[in-house]
């Protein structure tokens, strides 16, 4: 049943009814094992839309890079969704999420579904995906909404029925561990699909910040109206890290998202392990459970090696971007986009293992290893 909906007009911001408290939600993260994988996409899609429609949906590499997964001691994934999906058909993406579920539940691994995205593509399209651009760092991934739907609000109708009917779904379902709302929002992709780009098909920061807010509230109050089992967040990325831990600080879109996370997620590919302990200890001010939705980026010195260890200490779950290297080409650097690679980089910035299974670094996949079974 749907809980009915109300705002909390506090001094820093807007709550909706049904956060969990902070003992609801420790009892929900020490209910695991210490949490730990990556952001999962297999080798063979592109983009979040090559993953799930119908004619790419790959259920054989799935399986065969989940196994590698497990073996590697991994036990939660982070797996993008898309909202055209829903759109284009909602019965069968349902039914080819269980059949992903399943495989996942095969190997004991939980699963963090993102529903929206604000980084890369922002003109994303149903059907055949572009072919990767050689040796460029996520060439083809996409936003979720486009731009068309974040800044025209008649069409928000279609995203509630997206959100509510993708966490109806899935409200009382145990593989699904926890739902990230919206990654990284008001993202500006300078230098890739900013203004600094030869595409040129971004929104200005200032516009988007503003139709971002609006969605990342909505959003929200439409998890909260179908009230699932799983706790909500939004994880934060960017702003001053000695404001992390003092809402009335952030800016509205960060104070919304840390005032209505149930469990705290964060981003950190920083080159000083300094300002990663500094954000732990600012997101240790809400007293609830935290969990690194994205980090590791060797060309940064953002490494397994450095980090890792540092989560397992703090119980903070550790989820790293990149599994089996594929389409996304996320084995090159970021700066792939203004600079010309012809070969593999001596340095993978993500990813673990090659197609093959085999490991881009054996000591890694040791550390690994050690760290989640020990």
């Amino acid at each position: 049943m749907l809980i009915s909906f109300l705002t909390i007009q506090t001094v820093f911001g807007q709550v909706y009814e049904g956060k969990w408290t902070k003992e609801k939600a420790n009892k929900w993260y020490n209910s695991y094992n210490w949490l730990a994988g990556t952001n999962f996409s297999p080798s063979t899609a592109i983009n979040q839309l090559e993953m799930w429609q119908a004619e790419t949906f790959d259920l054989e590499t799935i399986d065969r890079e989940l196994k590698w997964s497990a073996d590697l001691g991994f036990n939660l994934h982070r797996v993008y969704l898309h909202n055209l999906l829903w759109q284009q058909n909602s019965c069968a993406f349902i039914d080819r999420m269980h059949q992903f579920l399943d495989v996942a539940d095969k190997y004991n691994i939980k699963i963090m579904f993102v529903l929206f995205d604000d980084v890369w593509d922002p003109n994303p399209k149903l059907g055949k995906q572009r072919e990767p651009v050689p040796h460029r760092h996520n060439s083809g991934w996409l936003q979720a909404p486009g731009k068309e739907y974040l800044q025209n609000e008649e069409l928000h109708p279609l995203l509630e029925a997206y959100v509510k009917g993708v966490i109806t779904a899935f409200k009382n379902d145990t593989r699904v561990a926890v739902w990230d709302l919206y990654n990284e929002p008001t993202q500006e992709n300078t230098g890739w699909y900013g203004e600094e780009s030869v595409n040129k098909t971004e929104l200005a920061p200032d516009v988007k910040r503003k139709y971002t807010l609006r969605l990342v509230k909505k959003t929200f109050k439409w998890a909260r109206e179908v009230n699932p089992s799983q706790p909500l967040t939004m994880g934060i990325w960017w702003n001053d890290v000695n404001n992390w831990g003092t809402p009335k600080k952030m800016p509205d879109v960060d104070r919304v998202m840390m005032e209505n996370s149930d469990v705290i997620t964060f981003h950190t590919y920083d080159k000083d392990i300094k300002v990663v302990h500094k954000k732990i200890s600012e997101l240790k001010k809400y007293g609830r459970p935290i969990i690194c939705t994205e980090y590791m980026a060797r060309s940064e010195n953002n490494t397994f090696e450095n980090l890792m260890p540092i989560f397992k200490a703090e119980n903070i779950g550790a989820i790293s971007w990149g599994f089996v290297a594929g389409k996304t080409n996320t084995i090159y650097p970021w700066h792939s986009w203004q600079e010309t690679f012809t070969t593999e980089p001596k340095v993978w910035h993500h990813d673990i293992l090659r197609p093959d299974g085999t490991p881009y670094d054996q000591a890694e996949v040791d550390l690994i290893k050690r760290l989640t079974k020990e």
